[in-house]
């Protein structure tokens, strides 16, 4: 099929500005319908190729939403951290505000925090997995020297806190995102309003009973005590 408007990529910053574009239609139709709703050939489409051209420069639907999962979890992990690298300290609560706010703020990037585990990461490639994988782990690493030095979690607390927070944000996302006929439904019978969720307050709460449990338990099992343990930063110990 004759492609006009994209000829293919000859040299490597061509390729590398026809994989932006790619990731760009993705990006505002994900943004406009929802992941589950974006196909291969509608992000073919909204580029101006065919959706076996598309193919050479991604292996599947998957790996494009993959990276941008990837793009995401490095944008709200400057984020969050931009506002916790602010503070000189913090309480549990204030923390699980930060994190619900900059989750909440970013409803795509929670919608693929629930696709991810669920199909992308499933019909990719290993290196596309382990790429993304290690894309993460860079980002749970930063996050985790904010969450030690304001409330001194253990590494085992930080990927705890770190895992309810995203899991959390994608469960609760798609919750919050019914489609309309189901939103009907759900505010027309009385019985059913628990239904409609607002995820950020809800967040809060989860995240803040959490980090306040490990504040009130400090893990003493995956650490070795020492006689020389300060009390947190920001919080007096009665």
């Amino acid at each position: 099929m004759n492609e006009p408007a994209f000829l293919r990529a000859r040299s490597a910053e061509a390729k590398q500005a026809r994989q932006e574009a790619i990731l760009d239609a993705a990006r505002t139709l994900g943004r406009r319908n929802g992941i589950r709703e974006v196909t291969l050939t509608d992000i073919a489409a909204a580029v101006g190729m065919h959706k076996s051209a598309l193919l050479r420069y991604f292996e599947t639907r998957e790996q494009i939403f993959l990276e941008l999962t990837a793009e995401g979890w490095r944008e709200w992990s400057a984020a969050l951290r931009g506002d916790l690298g602010r503070r000189e300290q913090a309480t549990p609560a204030e923390v699980a505000a930060v994190f619900a706010g900059t989750l909440t703020a970013r409803p795509m990037f929670c919608d693929l925090l629930a696709q991810a585990p669920l199909n992308l990461e499933r019909n990719v490639s290993i290196e596309s997995v382990r790429s993304f994988k290690l894309a993460t782990l860079h980002e749970v690493g930063l996050i985790g020297a904010e969450l030690s030095r304001l409330l001194r979690l253990t590494e085992p607390q930080i990927l705890d806190t770190i895992a309810t927070a995203t899991g959390m944000a994608g469960a609760l996302w798609q919750m919050a995102t019914p489609g309309p006929r189901l939103r009907e439904l759900y505010t027309s019978d009385p019985r059913l309003g628990h239904a409609v969720v607002e995820v950020e307050p809800r967040l809060t709460r989860v995240l803040t009973a959490l980090l306040t449990g490990l504040d009130a338990h400090p893990a003493t099992d995956t650490q070795a005590p020492s006689d020389d343990r300060r009390p947190p930063v920001g919080r007096r110990r009665g």
